[in-house]
């Protein structure tokens, strides 16, 4: 059952990312908005999670980094209202 519940979450953590992607591609919303950096960030997590009961270091490394830069990118986005605001 935990396997199973580790592979739930890593194509959660899958998806998110690349719905995030989708998302930002196709300019529905930009990349200092909250929605993308929340669906990064926690993508990130869940994928990291998976990358580590499988052992596969270099995958939980990058998530790691991508974890700290959606936690960066959030905390600017707290400090600077304006970045909340949707491109027109």
């Amino acid at each position: 059952m935990t396997e199973l519940a580790i592979d739930i979450l890593g194509w959660l953590g899958t998806a998110m990312l690349v719905i995030g992607y989708i998302l930002v591609s196709s300019r529905k919303v930009h990349g200092q908005s909250m929605l993308y950096q929340m669906l990064n960030l926690l993508g990130s997590v869940l994928l990291g999670v998976n990358s580590y009961y499988y052992g596969a270091m270099p995958s939980v490394g990058i998530n790691i980094m991508w974890v700290g830069i959606g936690a960066w990118a959030i905390l600017q986005i707290f400090k600077s209202p304006h970045l909340t605001q949707s491109p027109t």
